[in-house]
Order: structure tokens, then sequence, then C-alpha cells
């Protein structure tokens, strides 16, 4: 019995191999199929923005182009973590996915993947991180990745995701540690800079998040999530959504130490154009205007990478840092 019929409990049919020897078309299909529903447990599109904050992290650690072995490294190894925990994520939440419009088709509700397939999965993915980042990065990089794993799964979705509308808040400081291990995986260390990066992303992520809540926000309610947009006015998210917009925006101005004249450019450049789209949800909704959420949400994509991408090339020219004394 092949492992695929295997998976779905059905006995091989014999009668449609090729004389050549060859498999149907349609077997390669159904590997292709379930290859791709366990690709989606991983949360593919979310990994790749968190990627994109990690290489940026290591040029800035080394102030030039780090190895690119020890990149190639590092990003597999942190795209297990997140696997891991997007996939571990899907198999708790699968009873409130099946009830949301934003996620009814993940695998998990179409029956696309067995839970215990799943689970299996998120499990070997966290223990394969876990291995090679120790084996070649370093030590440090896996006790971060393993420790953001169990955070984002029994801190948020086990215990902050259905409790309380600062949920993303002090979730979403899961999704600030790439940085944090790129940073590692470089020095070996810890450094304010790493932690700078953190708070970016920690302020970053409410807007970028809150956006997307106001959007699907029956989605939320339906399913019990008490995102904020689900239990305040639409005033008051919009007026939080300034507020932490501004005060990501100003902490992006921390590296400036570091960093030379072109990063700080493109950090006060795109945090203007970021400010001004925000104030602009914030006047629509307060006019009682037709309010476009998903716009910021989109931008708020656009003005991260912009960010780091600056940082990455900033760190790459090695231009000479500014080195203000704060």
């Amino acid at each position: 019995m092949s492992l695929v019929n295997a998976a779905h409990g059905r006995s091989e049919d014999t009668s449609a191999v090729h004389p050549t020897g060859e498999r149907p078309h349609g077997d390669r299909r159904s590997i292709r199929r379930i290859v791709g529903a366990y690709a989606a447990l991983a949360k593919p599109r979310v990994i790749e923005l968190l990627l994109v904050t990690t290489i940026p992290a290591m040029f800035l650690a080394g102030r030039q182009i780090p190895s690119p072995w020890l990149v190639l490294a590092t990003l597999v190894g942190g795209t297990m973590a997140a696997g891991s925990a997007n996939a571990l994520n899907c198999v708790i939440d699968a009873d409130i996915d099946k009830v949301m419009n934003r996620t009814k088709r993940r695998p998990l509700v179409k029956d696309s993947v067995p839970r215990r397939g799943a689970l299996v999965f998120g499990l070997v993915m966290g223990v394969a991180s876990a291995v090679v980042l120790y084996f070649t990065v370093n030590l440090l990089s896996a006790i971060l990745a393993v420790a953001t794993i169990l955070f984002y799964i029994f801190v948020y979705t086990l215990g902050l995701k259905r409790r309380t509308s600062q949920n993303v808040v002090w979730g979403g400081a899961a999704g600030c540690m790439p940085v944090v291990i790129g940073w590692a995986a470089v020095t070996g260390t810890v450094q304010w800079p790493a932690f700078v990066m953190f708070g970016v992303i920690f302020f970053w992520t409410p807007p970028h998040t809150w956006a997307l809540g106001m959007k699907y926000r029956d989605d939320y309610e339906r399913a019990g999530v008490p995102m904020l947009p689900v239990v305040a006015t639409a005033q008051h998210v919009a007026r939080q959504i300034v507020i932490y917009s501004w005060v990501m925006v100003a902490w992006t101005l921390l590296l400036l130490p570091v960093t030379s004249w072109l990063y700080g450019t493109f950090a006060i450049l795109a945090g203007g154009w970021f400010l001004f789209y925000a104030h602009s949800l914030q006047a629509a909704v307060r006019r009682g205007e037709e309010t476009k959420p998903m716009a910021l949400f989109h931008r708020s994509n656009t003005y991260l990478m912009i960010v780091f991408v600056a940082l990455a090339v900033d760190s790459a020219i090695g231009l000479p840092t500014l080195g203000l004394p704060f």
C-alpha cells in the first residue's frame, strides 16, 4: 500500500499503474496536494515577513554582510521554528478557524490534513529547528527559537488569545523574536540593538493586527475572540492604532547611534508616510465615513519592509554611524 493511499485509508489500486511502471498523474497530484496542505499549516506568508526582519538584524549585528551559510542556516532553522508554532496554533484553533470566513480554508478545517498528522508535523518541525540551529548556528539561537515556540503556543494561543483584548499586544512578542535570533546567530549574545529591533516589531504588531481585526470584526466576534475591534468602538481602536504607530516610528530612531544617515532618512520618511495613513483612518472613523482598514494593513507590511531593508543596506554599505549620545 502506497504512503499516499495509506494516509487516506485506501487500498492501492494496482490497475491504475501504467505498464511502463510509471505512476499515474493523479497519484502525483495527490502527493502535491498533501505536501501543499502541510506547507499551508506553516503559514508561509506569515513566515515570509518575519524572515525579512531576520536578515537585516544579522547585517546590523556585524555591520557587514554575514556569511551566506550562516544566513541560510539561520533562515532554515527560523523557518522551521515559525512553521512549528503556526502548525501547532492551527491544531489548537481548529474549532474557531472553521467558523471564521478568513480561516475556513485552512487544511484542518477542510480535512486536508488529519489532526494527529498536523500535531506531529508541528512537533517535528520544532525539534528540527532546534537541532538545525544548535548544530549549524549556536546554542543561544536554538534556545531562543524553542522559547519562542513555547511562548507562542502556551502564552498567546492557549493563554491570551481567547481571554483578553490585549492578546496581540503581549502575544505579539513571539513575532518579534526573529530579530533577536538573527542577532544571536551572528554575535552569540543579545545586545541592546536587538531589543530595539524587537521593540519596533512589538509596537508595529497592534496597528497591523487591529487593522485586520477591523476588517474581520464579525469573524472574530462569531469565533468568540475578544480582539480590540470586537470589544471596543471603532473610534477607540483607531486612536490606539495612531498611538502605537507614533511610538513605533519614534522607536525606530533609537537605532540611529548604530546606523548612518541613510537608515535615519528612510526611517523618518517611511514613518511619516505610515503615520499619514494611520491618521487618515482615524479621521475617516471620526467622520463616520466608510473606512478601508486593509489599506493600512498592507501599508504596515510595506512600512516594516522599508525600515528593515534600509537597515540591511545601511549595514552592508558600512557608512559611518551617527553615534548619537542616547
